[in-house]
């Protein structure tokens, strides 16, 4: 069996060889984090129990609002593209990003801290919970390392640095569990992987003959990057509030229930552990997909439909079974006190093609450069579902922020493609993938 897949392997191009070789590590990886991540943060979760996890997630989601101020939203997209496109740049690329991350991190932290204050001024453990969690927002600009191995397809590098923080923070996870330690030891430990994960990023870069010191600020790249990330921060903004605007709105209407914001946390924590599949998908195929358009339009359009017909075929693997199993997945991993939780995910498991298309869409308006649809995509979208929660949270508390969910990203993702002539094509693109049978025989010629 190994050997046939080898052979298949090899029948392909030394350049979607390479697009395989890095996402087979960016996979492997991830399904080596979510086997980890399910373990400890399953222990975590049944340790806290629904009230502490709801609150937990609530700060968690709360310093998600700002976000996108210390990423710059899709900063690194435009990074790994400059990159591809001409390697000399990677110096002033490199450190112009940091550089920019570094003062978005600041913001965040500020602005979170001050909001969470406002809304909550005689709440000191929510006040700490989101402090804490926003500060490890700083070490977010080392993640521009990543960059350069994402660039050059060579993402393997930065996984085992990755790991080991992720590895060394599971432990203390499970250490603190054993100590009946309290939540805010839990807020600081992932401060601590941040803070880890930084240092063993500087160190695999510096391993591998690179040096941080090289890197240079330029003020005019900075201007560029801004102007052309702006929209992306306003729009990453606006994709918070449609996608994950729900846990906050829950927690803020429901103030003296967290437990319900706890069993709908968990439900969404489930459907969406696969959500590192088309940001895998995107990180590898970026750079190839820039590099085939500026050679052939036609080939390169058969390529893109190509990646969204692995979105396709990913979302329905991922929804069908959770959806169905739902009964049985939530008691065996967080056990009889989370069944309320069970409904919740039977529904959002549907939700995968918000992320599977979302994703897709955004690499395809990288490329053209037409990333300020994002901002107008984002933007409507953030006002559907504020509207829909809020209506429907207060009668069907949980599940009603689950179906505006659900109904705000099939305007947004699907339906506002063929409201925009611009998007046209990436609606056309969709609609194909959902051909599963001439899918699927595109899929096949991959490797014939």
């Amino acid at each position: 069996m190994l050997e046939k897949i080898v052979a298949k392997i090899q029948k392909v191009g030394p350049g979607l060889r390479q697009v395989i070789t890095n996402t087979a590590w960016l996979f492997a990886d991830k399904i080596w984090r979510m086997a980890l991540s399910l373990v400890v943060g399953v222990w975590v979760t049944r340790y806290l129990g629904p009230t502490e996890f709801g609150i937990f997630s609530y700060g968690i989601t709360f310093v998600s609002m700002f976000s996108a101020i210390a990423t710059l939203g899709g900063l690194n997209s435009l990074i790994v593209r400059d990159i591809a496109r001409d390697p000399a740049c990677k110096e002033e690329s490199l450190g112009t990003a940091f550089t920019l991350q570094l003062v978005g991190g600041l913001i965040t932290l500020l602005l979170s801290v001050a909001a969470i204050t406002y809304f909550n001024p005689r709440d000191s453990l929510l006040q700490w919970l989101v402090g804490i969690i926003a500060a490890s927002s700083l070490f977010n600009a080392f993640g521009t390392v990543d960059f350069w191995f994402q660039s050059q397809l060579q993402s393997k590098y930065t996984i085992f640095a990755k790991n080991f923080a992720y590895l060394l923070v599971a432990t203390v996870r499970l250490f603190l569990i054993q100590i009946k330690a309290p939540l805010i030891a839990f807020v600081w430990a992932r401060f601590a992987e941040s803070a880890v994960t930084a240092l063993g990023l500087l160190f695999i870069y510096r391993k591998r003959g690179h040096h941080i010191e090289r890197w240079r600020f330029n003020w005019r790249r900075a201007k560029e990057l801004l102007r052309e990330s702006l929209p992306l921060v306003l729009a990453g903004v606006a994709v918070y509030i449609y996608a994950n605007i729900d846990q906050v709105m829950l927690g803020s209407i429901l103030k003296d229930n967290k437990k319900e914001l706890g069993f709908y946390a968990a439900a969404v924590k489930l459907s969406t552990i696969f959500d590192f599949l088309p940001m895998i998908l995107a990180s590898s195929i970026l750079p190839k997909l820039t590099q085939v358009k500026a050679r052939s339009n036609e080939n390169y359009l058969q390529k893109l439909q190509i990646y969204f017909d692995i979105s396709t075929a990913s979302w329905l693997a991922i929804a069908i079974p959770i959806s169905i199993l739902a009964p049985y997945i939530v008691p065996i991993v967080y056990g009889e006190e989370f069944r309320e939780s069970i409904p919740l995910l039977s529904v959002y498991a549907w939700s995968q093609f918000g992320s599977m298309f979302g994703v897709a869409r955004g690499t395809f308006l990288a490329i053209e450069g037409k990333l300020q649809y994002s901002l107008i995509l984002s933007v409507a979208g953030a006002f559907l579902n504020i509207g829909l929660n809020y209506f429907m949270i207060p009668s069907y508390k949980a599940m009603g922020a689950t179906v505006a969910t659900l109904i705000t990203y099939f305007f947004v993702i699907i339906l506002m493609n063929f409201l925009i002539k611009d998007l046209n094509m990436v609606g056309l693109l969709i609609l194909r993938s959902l051909n599963l049978y001439k899918a699927a025989f595109r899929l096949k010629g991959l490797i014939k």
